[in-house]
């Protein structure tokens, strides 16, 4: 029997994802994704029955909205 995971090709990747994977999707820890979810940094998930579910397109557009790290502002002595 195949997992589910190995259901879908490579080339599809899935739609939903769980917190674990939201998490690592977004790069940071399941504890840090949960307090972004918290704070509306990351979004909420999905319900299917009673399973919790993201959604990799309002992740991606989440992960857009994150603000960009400036570069530090270089001076030159004259």
């Amino acid at each position: 029997m195949k997992h589910r995971r190995d259901l879908l090709p490579l080339s599809l990747p899935p739609r939903g994802l769980s917190r674990e994977q939201a998490a690592a999707y977004f790069g940071v820890s399941p504890g840090t994704f949960s307090e972004m979810v918290q704070d509306g940094r990351a979004p909420s998930p999905k319900v299917i029955n009673r399973r919790l579910v993201w959604d990799r397109h309002a992740l991606d557009m989440a992960f857009d909205s994150l603000p960009d790290k400036e570069a530090p502002r270089l001076e030159f002595a004259l």
